[in-house]
């Protein structure tokens, strides 16, 4: 079985990045892989300074830990003045290719305007320097505050279908990547 974590870039829990890497998480684990959740809001991290170690910092090596256990990454983001957040740029730098290297990874932004593929790119150009595999599909949700219903679910059949496509390229890949059929 494939785990699969995701990673969200905003820091309200309530935000339409939440939503969008929930949904995901869900295609997924429809899928029999393993997911789980990891929400920056809870861990304390500090700026990265460039060291390696951050010894007043626990959730560093929790961090590090559950990345490097993990086959695959779904990486969502808002998209702030044309780019990821800087929260998830952070916590990015924090780790470095002993975490990253050879992990699968899905991207998603979420955007208050229309849709477009800024943050999508510049993620797509961090996990190349950290030797991830960046699958093809991605998703870009532009006003994304209307995205959703009231029970987080997607509004749009066409969105959800793009998800579910979404969903099984990062588990086939994973899985072929792992040497396993798919």
């Amino acid at each position: 079985m494939v785990k699969i974590i995701g990673i969200g870039g905003s820091l309200k829990p309530t935000s339409s990045n939440r939503k969008a890497l929930v949904v995901a998480l869900e295609r997924v684990a429809a899928l029999g892989a393993e997911t789980r959740l990891l929400d920056l809001h809870t861990l304390s991290l500090p700026f990265c300074n460039g060291d390696r170690d951050y010894p007043d910092y626990p959730d560093v090596e929790q961090l590090r830990y559950l990345v490097a256990g993990a086959d695959g990454l779904i990486l969502a983001s808002p998209e702030y003045h044309g780019s990821l957040s800087g929260v998830l740029k952070n916590a990015l730098d924090l780790m470095s290719t002993q975490e990253l290297e050879g992990k699968v990874v899905g991207l998603v932004s979420t955007l208050g305007g229309p849709a477009n593929s800024n943050a999508l790119n510049d993620m797509r150009i961090i996990l190349r320097w950290v030797h991830s595999w960046v699958i093809p599909e991605q998703i870009a949700i532009g006003q994304s505050w209307q995205a959703f219903g009231e029970d987080g679910q997607l509004l749009d059949p066409r969105l959800s279908e793009r998800f579910d496509k979404f969903a099984q390229s990062l588990v086939t890949h994973t899985r072929k990547l792992r040497g396993e059929s798919p």
